[in-house]
């Protein structure tokens, strides 16, 4: 197995993200179509989810599964809480969260995914955070709208950084073929009702934007220099690629 560069090589196979998973029916469709993750949203949603619900969700999936926990200005108490007991592998935190709640979530959860909206002021200050990852949403969070991809441009090592808003199996390989992100993650691009996913576009969107994985990786040609000592790059938190 292969996996991404902690400091900016494309990854071998693409992280894919499906979220705003709502059945347990669904998570199983998006793992057996090679989903690298699966998120359950906590926050007022249409496709919010009860804890006790996403625990038994989770208990059904495989052990490989990497399962994320979507959180919004949470209290960072009550996110680390509800992440032990359900046993979940990941949180993203997808509001305000200040730099300091973060970084407590982050020393207390096995991997922390911060989410900012595109042209967010405080990207630049993404290392204070303390998460493994940055996920690129929309400017307006949430909404599933497409956002200028030259605004993710150049924010961060893109071995760190996940894009999200608007994207689709139409337009998954161009993003990604764009920006050489670490992962991508998509919700409504994937629905064909509000939390119910579409399996034709489930499957069409995995194979997307793993081709379009693949061509990256094919053409990047120099060697990513090494990590900063202390860094853990996502791929080193979890071996959910498949072998090959």
């Amino acid at each position: 197995m292969s996996g991404a560069s902690p400091s900016g090589g494309p990854p071998a196979d693409l992280f894919v993200k499906i979220c705003g998973i709502t059945s347990e029916a669904d998570a199983l469709l998006a793992v057996g179509m090679g989903a690298s993750a699966v998120g359950f949203v906590f926050a007022p949603s249409p496709r919010q989810m009860a804890p006790s619900v996403v625990a038994d969700i989770v208990k059904r999936l495989p052990h490989e599964t990497v399962t994320v926990g979507v959180f919004r200005d949470e209290a960072p108490q009550r996110v680390v809480e509800i992440t032990a007991q359900i046993g979940l592998r990941a949180v993203q935190l997808h509001g305000v969260e200040s730099a300091g709640d973060t970084r407590w979530v982050a020393a207390r959860v096995p991997w922390t995914i911060k989410a900012f909206p595109a042209g967010h002021r405080n990207i630049e200050r993404f290392a204070e955070y303390g998460a493994q990852t940055l996920l690129v949403d929309g400017t307006n969070p949430g909404s599933g709208e497409l956002f200028d991809w030259r605004l993710a441009e150049g924010v961060i090592d893109p071995g760190r950084l996940i894009v999200s808003g608007g994207l689709r199996p139409e337009n998954v390989a161009a993003a990604v073929l764009h920006l050489r992100p670490w992962g991508v993650d998509v919700s409504s691009g994937v629905e064909s009702a509000p939390g119910v996913k579409d399996p034709a576009r489930l499957r069409a969107f995995v194979t997307a934007a793993r081709d379009a994985g693949r061509r990256v990786a094919r053409a990047h040609e120099t060697t990513p220099p090494a990590a900063a000592e202390g860094d853990t790059a996502p791929s080193e938190l979890f071996d959910w690629q498949d072998d090959a």
